[in-house]
């Protein structure tokens, strides 16, 4: 299979529906069809191994991202925000590739088209006799991870992963015609890939808005009419804050869905989101780049009861990941790879036909059995939410102990003072590891680090105190809103 098998589809059923707005410019599904099949004779005519995009959202990347899949070569979208050097180092890796991008220097083997010129050239036609290839585990997309700790890997994903992700949750042409997504998060992003794949296989416009800004979101989505939303938690508590600013209730009659991921949600910020977009149905989805995006949602209904019910075991659900897909199966094993039961905390695997695993160069991450480590530590309640407590790596190790700090994390965020807050581990010389807190505050409000050590000592062990507490300005996030806690770590040893 292949993932281009979705735009045809759509083309097919309803060439002349608006796909994709950017601006003051917009694409039918015919005209993607189109497109597309012009990218991938330029792609061919220049014998690319890879079509690799270096810029913001734009009409370009849909047609660059099935262009590749019509020549049978992967897609390859490149974070534009890294630095000169960084970017430099990625498209040695990549070579040789078309390359669509502004004004970047590239190396041999690399062929670079701006934005509207292979636009253009796309959609002047070409391509026509082409044929998807269809082998087996054909590779689609290969998509550099954030590399908050290292070199970025080249995670593989193939288009039958991508495939059993989208027909496994997504209705052919489920959107009425009215329907429009708005895409924030950047084409790099598996986020955005799924977005442009899932909204073409629905038959839902998609309305890009290629650099973020909370104002900008919120005009957009009252100009456009929009019905579906996705944003990553650092936007919508920036939203948040910009609505507390002024208006306080969002006045979008068309919202109806609003998804966030990619990042760990305050609790503090999705109750606010959902005082002020009421009536709004929000989901957590929960995926990684090496799963196709989404295996868990915390759905509508679940986000409603936890936040009428005065059951803590029920409540507490509000800051869980939901539930696994139903495609999905996922465990919870100790360090020796044991299984654990409910309320047990321990590191996430999961297995399924989205779940890719692999990375270019590296192989298979998967076991024997299919099951992939996601490096995500966390546990599972009686009814099965998954309740995410870091990634293995910030595990705190205090005299032995194993420290998650997202407990500790959800006590300084409950103290209205605090705003966000991150927990990690500090050097001290009798434990090996103690635990230090960045503290960001809430505007207008102050609190000593006294009462926030007193908060947490009162609420879990004392071992979970942090030692250290500095209150900054902000918390270091990457352009895809995950939390750099190496940064952190670094000022505090300094």
């Amino acid at each position: 299979m292949n993932i281009f098998m979705l735009l045809e589809m759509a083309a097919d059923a309803m060439p002349d529906r608006i796909a994709i707005t950017s601006g003051d410019e917009s694409l039918t599904y015919g005209d993607l069809l189109v497109a597309a099949r012009g990218a991938a004779a330029l792609a061919i005519e220049h014998g690319a191994s890879r079509l690799a995009y270096l810029d913001v959202n734009g009409l370009a990347a849909p047609v660059a991202l099935f262009g590749a899949a019509l020549a049978g070569i992967p897609y390859v979208p490149i974070n534009y925000r890294l630095t000169a050097p960084e970017i430099a180092a990625l498209l040695e890796r990549v070579t040789p590739a078309l390359l669509v991008c502004d004004g970047q220097s590239v190396p041999n083997g690399i062929v670079a088209i701006a934005p509207a010129a292979f636009l253009a050239r796309a959609r002047a036609g070409g391509g026509e006799d082409l044929i998807a290839p269809d082998e087996d585990r054909g590779i689609a997309v290969e998509l550099f991870t954030s590399g908050t700790t290292g070199v970025p890997k080249a995670a593989i994903l193939r288009h039958d992963n991508l495939l059993a992700y989208i027909l496994g949750t997504v209705e052919f042409m489920g959107a009425d015609e009215g329907d429009a997504a708005i895409v924030t998060v950047p084409p790099y992003h598996i986020a955005g890939i799924s977005a442009v794949l899932s909204s073409v296989y629905a038959g839902r416009r998609m309305v890009q808005l290629p650099n973020f800004d909370p104002a900008a979101w919120l005009d957009l989505v009252r100009r456009h009419g929009i019905s579906n939303a996705f944003l990553v938690p650092t936007m919508l508590q920036r939203i948040v804050e910009h609505l507390d600013a002024g208006a306080r209730v969002a006045d979008l009659p068309a919202l109806r869905a609003l998804a966030y991921g990619g990042g760990k949600m305050p609790l503090p910020v999705i109750e606010k989101a959902m005082a002020q977009f009421p009536g709004v149905d929000f989901t957590n989805a929960y995926g990684l780049t090496e799963t196709s995006s989404t295996i868990c949602l915390l759905d509508p209904e679940s986000h409603r009861a936890a936040m009428a019910s005065d059951d803590p075991a029920v409540r507490r659900r509000l800051g869980s990941v939901g539930r696994p897909l139903p495609t999905i199966e996922l465990v919870i094993r100790d360090e020796d790879g044991r299984e654990l039961g409910p309320g047990e905390a321990g590191l996430v695997f999961v297995r399924g036909d989205q779940v890719a695993g692999e990375y270019h160069g590296l192989g298979s991450q998967t076991d024997r059995d299919g099951w992939f480590p996601t490096r995500d530590r966390g546990w599972v309640d009686d009814e099965g939410y998954l309740f995410l407590d870091g990634r293995a790596d910030d595990v705190i190790v205090r005299g032995g102990e194993n420290i998650s700090p997202g407990e500790i994390e959800d006590v300084l965020s409950s103290h209205p003072a605090v705003s966000e807050c991150a927990v990690v581990a500090v050097p001290d010389a009798e434990w090996g590891e103690g635990v230090g807190a960045a503290v960001v505050l809430a505007v207008g409000q102050a609190v000593e680090a006294g009462e926030l050590q007193a908060l947490v000592r009162g609420r879990l062990r004392s071992s979970r105190v942090p030692q250290a507490i500095r209150f900054v300005d902000a918390l270091p996030y990457n352009e895809t809103g995950k939390l750099l806690r190496r940064v952190i770590r670094e000022e505090f040893a300094a």
